[in-house]
């Protein structure tokens, strides 16, 4: 049975939870269509973190007084609470700094387990190695966090890095990733959805074709978490990332997962105090995960703001986020396409996609249109998103994009398409109107 969308009133009310929406920006009221890039925080979130500071802040993990036992239990009902969203094991979650980090403690942890010795020499460890002649295979559509992690590990394993190619409708070469994913193919990383696109990857396709040869499969979640039900499991991937950011949550949280018997092989990523058993002077013994892969005071105050962004749209159903946004994306799609001289990047790829929309103006610089927008109110993000190979694989160096959030409304994407039809005309252009 499909979910409901949300009704008018109930999407007010999600609206009154986000302070600042209330702003006004050049004059008019904010329409904030950069999610993508980060995305608000509901007063509810704010209060959370907040309360921990004011009520309960201490070490977790140590010490026996009142507060460092309330802090503990806080941030251990975080983990459990992200652990639920993604019906996954508490010991398979990780918290992070981002997700950027946690791509990098995966490459990292693989390449150590690589070099044969130190916390990578363990028996456990040695299988998920790199060396000379294996291959790492990532999809032109990474967004940096997912590609340059693996460029330096083949670099530093001499393993090759290969990559799926993306036809000109945006969507990837499978044909060709039936080719390349091989017998070598030792880690397939690669994006849910695209952060220029906005496709959702046929993870359906290309995770057998890792499976099929012992590959470990690593996900980029970031721009799914906000949108999509993420169950990694039933995704049948090894690791998965995402920031706590973008899920409405604070900034300084990402969150791993990864299968229990893997992240208990790797070896750390970082070192130091509260992932440790033992230590001498000479030699340390680790934890099992997650702890192994949270050395120092960890994201306490974050963590527990994340686990309330979760509870957010926990509550509102991600099903109903999900039909809701659906709705508006296609409005957006169908209103960029009645207006001359405007590229949606990837808008000929069938295949089903989140609330957002990259788009080129002819004969208009990214930049300058953004500041169009701006003018009008209106929050967008212009650049390359962390994702040149892709832009450069469309020929342009930049793109305007409009993302959504569980609190836009069809009244800001229109105040969009209306503003994005007055970018020509503004720098002198006479055509530009909406046909």
């Amino acid at each position: 049975m499909t979910a409901a969308p949300l009704t008018s009133a109930e999407l007010e009310g999600v609206r009154a939870q986000f302070p600042i929406l209330a702003r006004q920006v050049n004059g008019h009221p904010l329409a904030y269509l950069d999610s993508a890039a980060t995305a608000q925080k509901p007063l509810r979130v704010i209060e959370a973190e907040s309360a921990f500071y004011r009520e309960s802040n201490a070490a977790v993990h140590r010490g026996a007084h009142t507060l460092a036992g309330e802090a503990t239990e806080l941030y251990e009902d975080a983990r459990r609470t992200i652990a639920a969203l993604l019906a996954v094991d508490e010991n398979e979650v990780v918290f992070t700094s981002h997700a950027t980090e946690a791509l990098n403690l995966v490459a990292y942890a693989l390449g150590t387990a690589s070099l044969g010795r130190g916390a990578g020499a363990s028996a456990a460890a040695a299988p998920y190695g790199l060396h000379a002649g294996d291959e790492i295979v990532v999809t032109e559509l990474e967004h940096h966090a997912n590609l340059i992690p693996w460029q330096e590990l083949a670099a530093r394993t001499g393993a090759t890095l290969r990559f799926i190619p993306v036809l000109d409708d945006g969507a990837l070469d499978l044909d060709a990733a039936a080719t390349i994913i091989g017998e070598r193919t030792r880690v397939l990383a690669l994006t849910h959805v695209s952060n220029v696109t906005g496709g959702v990857t046929p993870l359906e396709h290309l995770v057998p074709l890792a499976r099929a040869v012992g590959a470990l499969v690593v996900l980029d979640a970031c721009q799914s978490a906000p949108h999509l039900t993420l169950h990694p499991r039933e995704l049948d991937v090894d690791i998965a990332v995402f920031s706590g950011h973008k899920l409405y949550g604070p900034t300084g949280i990402g969150v791993l997962y990864g299968r229990a018997a893997l992240l208990d092989a790797l070896p750390p990523f970082l070192y130091g105090g509260s992932m440790i058993t033992t230590v001498t002077m000479e030699r340390a013994e680790y934890l099992p995960a997650p702890q192994r892969f949270e050395p120092g005071t960890p994201r306490i105050a974050q963590a527990i703001g994340l686990a309330e962004a979760v509870r957010f749209v926990t509550e509102i159903g991600l099903d109903r986020i999900a039909v809701t946004e659906h709705a508006l994306t296609e409005r957006m799609l169908a209103g960029l396409a009645r207006i001359p001289h405007v590229r949606v990047l990837g808008a000929e790829n069938p295949a089903p996609r989140v609330g957002l929309a990259s788009i080129v103006v002819d004969d208009v610089h990214a930049h300058d249109a953004g500041q169009v927008l701006d003018e009008a109110g209106i929050a967008a993000r212009v650049g390359h998103h962390c994702a040149q190979p892709l832009h450069r694989r469309f020929g342009v160096t930049a793109s305007l994009r409009l993302s959504l959030g569980v609190h836009s409304t069809a009244d800001e994407v229109d105040r969009a398409l209306e503003a994005v039809a007055s970018i020509r005309p503004f720098f002198g252009f006479t055509e530009g109107a909406p046909a």
